[in-house]
């Protein structure tokens, strides 16, 4: 049911390549398209490429998602359709009043508590997207350990920043390198998959903030598809 090779894939070769391969609850596309989808999110669609994400990450109806560090609820949302009425979203560490919008999708239930400290082997699959990159290896050592923890045997992750570069300001701009994310999620037990290439942007000169509107949400950014050991 899951990828268990490395590869640098590109938007074309998964809506080609693996488009047919799992079985999203199959009004995914018509849920991302709906009125009652915030217009904002809608507006983030291009650069965070929702459909090829999940086709990635192998979502199927009825699997148990988790949103790690939800923060406006984003991916919940793009869980919440693609995993159907019959799957279940957690949705971890949500800010703001958006809570009650996202427990209305019927799916979607809210934990306050950190992901650390959520029951094990709970989550077929995962995403924490824009969360690490002002860890250290201290900081992200239980990090990563708690995404480990909460993931099934065989369950997979989506782990997704923005990438810096060597000697920048990278704490500042909001950024981090790909290289040490990867130090972090292989001293956690976890094993790298995948490494995408759809959400780089080779325009962005990676010395500026992130959130620099200059950048429109856009930024260059690194994706890792990483799998907890049967």
């Amino acid at each position: 049911m899951y990828l268990t090779r490395k590869l640098m894939v590109t938007a074309v070769c998964l809506a080609g390549c693996w488009g047919t391969a799992f079985a999203v609850a199959p009004d995914f596309m018509d849920k991302l398209g709906a009125d009652s989808r915030p217009m904002e999110d809608k507006i983030r669609d291009g650069a965070r490429r929702p459909y090829q994400v999940m086709m990635l990450l192998g979502v199927e109806e009825g699997m148990t998602a988790v949103d790690v560090g939800s923060g406006g609820g984003w991916w919940a949302r793009v869980f919440s359709a693609a995993v159907g009425p019959s799957g279940t979203v957690l949705a971890q560490g949500v800010r703001g009043d958006g809570g009650a919008s996202l427990e209305a999708l019927g799916n979607v239930q809210l934990v306050s508590s950190s992901h650390t400290e959520m029951d094990a082997n709970v989550a077929d699959v995962a995403v924490t997207a824009l969360n690490i990159h002002h860890s250290n290896a201290e900081r992200a050592a239980p990090y990563m350990q708690g995404l480990y923890r909460i993931l099934k045997p065989g369950g997979v992750a989506a782990i997704i920043d923005h990438v810096g570069v060597p000697g920048g300001p990278n704490a500042m701009t909001h950024r981090m390198l790909p290289s040490d994310a990867r130090a972090w999620i292989e001293a956690a037990g976890l094993e790298i998959v995948a490494e995408s290439d759809i959400l780089r942007q080779a325009a962005d000169d990676h010395m500026m903030s992130a959130t620099d509107p200059r950048l429109g949400r856009n930024p260059d950014r690194f994706l890792f598809i990483v799998r907890k050991p049967q």
